[in-house]
Parts: C-alpha cells; structure tokens; sequence
C-alpha cells in the first residue's frame, strides 16, 4: 500500500473518530484507524493526501433560512434520508459552554430564531476541534463530507431507501444495504464487517463511503454542494462534496 498515495474518509464516533484510509488509486484495500484526536489523522505515517470528514467546516456568524448553504444543498437530494443533515448553529453558538446558553445565542443568530437540537449540540466538541486546526491552506487537504450524500452519489444520485440507525440504534437493514454498495466498488466484505473498538457498524460504513468520496476529490471529480461556496469570518469554505 506503500507504492502510491492515500486518502482518508473520517467519522465521528465513540472513540473519537474513525478513519478509513484507502490507496488513492486501485482496488480500495483499506485499513481502519480509531483515535481520539483528529490531527492523528492528518499525521497518520501512510500521509493521506485528501482527508474527507464528516463534520461541519466553516461557521457563519449568522443564520438564515434552513441553515448554511451546504445544507440547503444537499438535502434536496436526500428524500427520507435529509433528516440526517442537522442545521449547523452560528460560530457564537458552537463555541458556548452549555446547551441552554447554545439554544439562545443560536436563536439571537438566526432568522426565523432557531435553537439547536441536541443531536448536533452533541457534536459541538468535534466541530471546536476541527475548527482549532482549519486554515484556508489546509482546505487543499480536508474537505467537508456527509455520508448519507456520499451513499445517493454510490447509489447512482438516489437517496438511500432505509437508514442506518433507527432511535440512535443499529438498523441493519440499511447498514446492509450500504455495504453492499461499498462492496460493489471494491471494498472487501471482511473488512466492513470487522467492527473495530470504540466504534459501531454505521460509523465504518459512513467511514468507507467518505473515503470514496476523497478519491473522487482527489481525481477531480467531486462536486462541491453549493457550486459557489461561501466563507466564514475566518475565511473557511463552506461546502459539503460528493
């Protein structure tokens, strides 16, 4: 695996985070990482050239209808599954130190006023500490993914009938139907069912299906959702790819 470059796909879970790292070219012979820091990923000794996370970068000082573009984006593509894609809070918000405090300030930056669900206030540490390490130059390298637009790109631009968790529990019909998809593309079927520890069946599926993501940002042909993304106050793009 040493002979070419290597890109990685990366989810949140338990542990921390989970990253698939795969060649950036050939059959996807993949190895799994789970670590608590995010930056073990970007100085994993393999390297990888193009790091496809699925977390929000780039936070807007104020919120409008729906949430950011990249949201508003990608959820017209997702049918049932759009649910999925939480409406990220305003920078001022992420950055409180209590889900009441975050509630209000979201809503004093946003219009119509919108709280936060606890769901993506649950994600708010992950996102401070991507947030901590982003330059615009290192734009080049980590790129903002969501599996669910990831899995309607594999699932030929249609949305993905069954979902992976159902009440924060394994659905394992949808898992299924996801690996069954990654397999299609070359994924060895042991490898997506060797669950490693600190993470569950859904955070390697999601895992996987962002490293696909990363070879086709990789080769150029990714799309970014909106085709025009806009920037923060710090001067982060804010787009979703696929």
């Amino acid at each position: 695996m040493a002979e070419t470059g290597h890109v990685a796909g990366v989810d949140g879970c338990k542990g921390g985070w989970i990253a698939v790292i795969v060649p950036e070219t050939g059959p996807p012979e993949a190895i799994v990482l789970v670590t608590a820091r995010f930056a073990d990923i970007l100085d994993h000794w393999l390297r990888p050239q193009i790091v496809a996370v699925d977390m929000p970068i780039g936070l807007p000082d104020f919120i409008g209808p729906n949430g950011r573009g990249p949201e508003k984006a990608v959820r017209r593509h997702l049918g049932a599954r759009q649910s999925s894609v939480f409406a990220v809070p305003s920078r001022a918000s992420v950055f409180t130190s209590d889900y009441r405090e975050a509630c209000s300030v979201a809503a004093a930056s946003s219009s119509p006023p919108r709280k936060v669900s606890r769901q993506c206030y649950g994600l708010f540490p992950k996102i401070r500490e991507i947030d901590a390490l982003m330059t615009p130059a290192l734009e080049q390298r980590v790129f903002e993914v969501h599996p669910e637009l990831a899995f309607w790109r594999l699932n030929g631009e249609q949305p993905m009938s069954l979902p992976k968790t159902i009440r924060s529990e394994t659905s394992w019909p949808g898992v299924e139907q996801r690996r069954r998809l990654l397999e299609a593309r070359g994924f060895d079927p042991a490898f997506l069912a060797a669950i490693p520890r600190g993470a569950a069946p859904d955070d390697l599926v999601d895992a996987a299906a962002s490293a696909w993501i990363a070879r086709r940002i990789r080769s150029g042909e990714a799309r970014s959702f909106p085709e025009e993304p806009e920037r923060d106050g710090r001067g982060l793009r804010m787009a979703i790819w696929a």
